[in-house]
């Protein structure tokens, strides 16, 4: 947990703050990340597919964090995974 004064990362000296910063740039990275398999598993079903318009799908953003528990402990299983598909779908068009 980082405090500070105006969201200012706080440390001993400015490696330690550095690396704060570059830790929460990883954490953030990787919820996206997580986020974006999770919204395209949801579009790869066609009722999904069917039911959004073209200004649902515009709408769509990978950073969401209302689901995430921050604050509290949570229990980690290094013995199970999450199920996030074998790959990109092929039939969800990719931006670009």
């Amino acid at each position: 947990m980082f405090y500070g004064k105006a969201g200012d990362l706080t440390g001993d000296d400015r490696e330690h703050v550095e690396v704060s910063a570059l830790a929460l740039h990883l954490v953030q990275a990787a919820i996206v990340y997580l986020n974006t398999r999770m919204v395209q598993i949801i579009l790869a079903e066609p009722r999904w597919r069917k039911k959004l318009t073209d200004a649902d799908r515009r709408g769509l953003s990978a950073l969401f964090w209302t689901h995430l528990n921050l604050y509290r402990r949570f229990e980690l299983d290094m013995s199970k995974q999450l199920d996030l598909g074998p790959g990109r779908d092929p039939e969800i068009q990719q931006p670009g």
